[in-house]
């Protein structure tokens, strides 16, 4: 798959559940109904979709549920990154050969490994599979962050194509895109700070937001795509109080209660999270009426 494919919106998918289990038929109706409304990629299995909480099984059958839905459509990023590089590589293989077009590898999370185990991490992983790999640098919920010296050196990997950015460092994209050329395909992991990456060289968002506006995330994107700027920027501020109101508590509980507020699954997170209390409720479902997602 070429690069060029990796831009826009793409939706860090929520997995729906009923009655404690994955919705197999409401999590694909989902994947369908966000390509019909514009969504550019899809991205099941990473933070968004509880990944830490689902077993193998459910996490490799959820990855093939989205591919078989989006059926060539649009890309499917696949999230196989675990806090154990084998664990990691396990995953990736199983989403290679179930069709993913990318993975998306987290950093390992609560081993705080050094730069120099981050670099080794990637390089295991790229020298172990045959799949372009998006890296996922997000130091508020793993303890360690890639400095742009060391994402230079994992970018020169065979395999690595792009980074999800999610350290809202306001000078990140600069830095990251000076070391690591700007070919180096950067999706943002905030969706309140987009524009900023854009402005310095990104090429889109995988976003928790789009699980309920697809649409107008969509739009924004094609809006500054096609140079028009201040409709870009109508759209995200359109769109802020549902960014905010997103992780008003720990995402993914108030996505999935603004989701199921549209019929999309029952709202149910999985222990250690808890569904969000109502407070957060009310700023969700003010929000998804600020947007015209509510009445």
């Amino acid at each position: 798959m070429t690069t060029d494919r990796l831009k826009g919106s793409f939706v860090a998918l929520i997995t729906l559940l009923r009655d404690g289990k994955v919705d197999e038929q409401g999590y694909q109706d989902f994947v369908n109904w966000q390509i019909d409304q514009g969504t550019h990629g899809l991205v099941p299995m990473g933070t968004t979709g509880e990944s830490p909480t689902m077993s193998h099984e459910e996490d490799m059958r959820v990855v093939r549920l989205c591919i078989e839905a989006a059926n060539g459509r649009v890309p499917v990023v696949a999230g196989t990154g675990s806090n154990s590089t084998e664990e990691c590589i396990m995953l990736s293989k199983n989403a290679r050969a179930a069709g993913a077009d990318v993975v998306l590898i987290v950093t390992g999370y609560y081993n705080k490994p050094t730069q120099e185990g981050l670099y080794q991490h990637f390089k295991a992983v790229n020298d172990a599979i045959d799949i372009p790999i998006i890296v996922y640098n997000i130091p508020g919920r793993t303890g360690v962050d890639i400095s742009p010296e060391t994402m230079a050196r994992i970018a020169a990997l065979e395999n690595v194509v792009g980074c999800k950015e999610s350290t809202a460092a306001a000078d990140r994209v600069s830095k990251q895109r000076y070391h690591c050329g700007p070919d180096f395909v950067q999706l943002s992991g905030e969706d309140a700070a987009v524009l900023g990456l854009l402005g310095m060289g990104g090429h889109g968002c995988i976003s928790v937001t789009a699980n309920l506006a697809p649409a107008l995330c969509s739009q924004m994107h094609v809006a500054w795509q096609n140079g028009d700027y201040k409709k870009a920027r109508d759209i995200q501020n359109t769109l802020m109080p549902l960014h905010e109101a997103m992780f008003a508590e720990t995402s993914p509980g108030p996505v999935k209660y603004g989701a199921s507020l549209m019929g999309w699954g029952d709202g149910a997170v999985r222990l250690p999270l808890v569904e969000p209390g109502q407070l957060t409720c009310e700023k969700v479902e003010q929000a998804m009426k600020s947007v015209g997602l509510l009445n």
